[in-house]
């Protein structure tokens, strides 16, 4: 426990302690110090579920008790990087089938940190065990998966935190509070969201053998099983839709959960989205290149638009979000944010939060993301400000599945080739049976699709 309170100290100096006192209330200390260290499991060890680990290992006092990976070279690699992170150095159990790990262990929290077709399944099945979970985005690979994931939170009584750390992002919470909501810019009226990061990650890899250290069937587990073409959690997997929701689902979900968040909206009363295959066409790669969506709502419209290829509209905002105002505009994104006033006025510009110093750990840590990792420790303290009082996250699941849903909703639109609204009362995209029937994917056997617990 010596480490820890080492920890929490650091925590609680410098730029983020006003910021967390704020944020968790007077009561922020005993949520850094529970009686007894959460008992936590990790199912995925690859690169964000570690990353998620370390960060919660940095601010709450933590056993790591348990370890799964299909793959046993990640999960070795991270079982020793886990003991050297733990004060008592002790080894995690190690698992390769999460079903295993959490009927053999009674874990306060779960961390889910696999691709995307795993993330509802492996939930529901740790809110079942009476864990937490926090779940990376998107929540779902399709809307009913995501339905099934909220009915279960409730019924069990759960606390579900999702990976959408940009609520907990320092200088987007300004933005929020000092610009936004102070009314700088007065009625907004249009929001464009983009990403021109090359992600397609095209090629023509040949089939192969499957290594032995890897289970490839339950690496596909529900999704279709494609012939193993290489290592396939190397990032490969994000493109191709068959285990996820191409860059609408990894980083629309991001941008636009952002902005109903900052703008206080809810479901879109309408979506429409075109697009395709138009530049990179040439690889195995079956994600859409470019693609635009519009999500409505009264007096606003939120657009999305992403390119895999070409030069970004703003190279100094190449993954972000535009809100327009009558007073002014606001640029932001996960690096920095411009207010830009209409007329007379002082522009303002904030950067992100790095904590390189006070966390020096954190410099050394193989493909950590340096910026996010201030976020993603407040959303890990948010996290637990929620079980320690019974409430709710700032990132919560319900919120997380409108997200989430929503950019599969714009995928739906581009594949059918019309608008739709999604009723989520009914469940139902309104008067279109052909799409309400896309809502829920099918499971390869013996796999189950969840069913909404009531």
């Amino acid at each position: 426990m010596e480490n820890f309170n080492i920890n929490r100290r650091r925590f609680l100096k410098g730029a983020t302690a006003s910021l967390v006192l704020s944020t968790l209330g007077a009561n922020a200390l005993d949520i850094l110090h529970p009686t007894k260290p959460y008992r936590v499991g990790l199912i995925g060890t690859g690169w964000y579920g570690k990353s998620d680990l370390f960060r919660l290992m940095q601010v709450a006092p933590v056993k790591v008790v348990a370890l799964c990976d299909v793959d046993k070279h990640m999960l070795s690699e991270a079982a020793a990087m886990v003991s050297k992170r733990q004060s008592s150095h002790e080894t995690p159990k190690l698992y390769n089938d999460y079903r295993k790990m959490l009927a053999e262990n009674q874990l306060d929290i779960v961390l889910i940190g696999t691709p995307d077709h795993w993330h509802a399944l492996q939930a529901i099945e740790a809110i079942k065990a009476g864990a937490h979970v926090y779940v990376q985005k998107p929540i779902s690979v399709d809307v009913m998966e995501g339905e099934a994931m909220v009915a279960a939170a409730r019924k069990y009584k759960r606390v579900v935190q999702v990976g959408t750390q940009r609520k907990s992002t320092p200088h987007l919470i300004d933005a929020k509070k000092n610009i936004v909501e102070a009314g700088l810019l007065g009625k907004i009226s249009h929001v464009e969201m983009c990403c021109y990061y090359h992600m397609q990650a095209n090629g023509n890899p040949p089939v192969q053998a499957v290594p032995d250290f890897l289970d490839y069937d339950m690496w596909t587990g529900p999704a279709p099983l494609r012939p193993y073409d290489g290592i396939p959690h190397k990032r490969w997997w994000r493109t191709f839709m068959e285990y996820g929701n191409g860059i609408m689902g990894d980083m629309c979900v991001h941008m636009f959960d952002t902005v109903r968040w900052m703008l206080q909206l809810g479901w879109p009363k309408r979506i429409t989205s075109t697009g395709g295959i138009y530049v990179q066409t040439t690889g195995k790669s079956n994600i859409a290149d470019t693609q635009t969506a519009i999500f409505e709502y009264d007096h606003l419209n939120c657009v999305w638009q992403h390119r895999t290829w070409g030069a970004p509209a703003d190279p100094k905002y190449p993954w972000a979000f535009t809100l327009y105002g009558e007073k002014g505009t606001l640029k932001a994104s996960t690096m920095q944010y411009d207010f830009i006033p209409s007329g007379n006025g002082e522009p303002i510009h904030k950067d992100v939060v790095f904590e390189k110093e006070k966390y020096p750990e954190d410099v050394t840590e193989p493909d950590i993301e340096l910026n996010a990792a201030p976020a993603t420790r407040l959303h890990m303290l948010d996290f637990l400000s929620a079980i320690t009082h019974n409430g709710r996250p700032v990132a919560d699941i319900a919120e997380g599945h409108i997200s989430t849903a929503s950019c599969i909703l714009a995928n739906i639109s581009m594949q059918t080739g019309r608008p739709l609204s999604y009723d989520p009362e009914k469940r139902i995209i309104t008067g279109d049976r052909e799409a309400t029937a896309l809502l829920r994917r099918p499971y390869r056997e013996p796999w189950k699709h969840p069913e909404i617990i009531v």
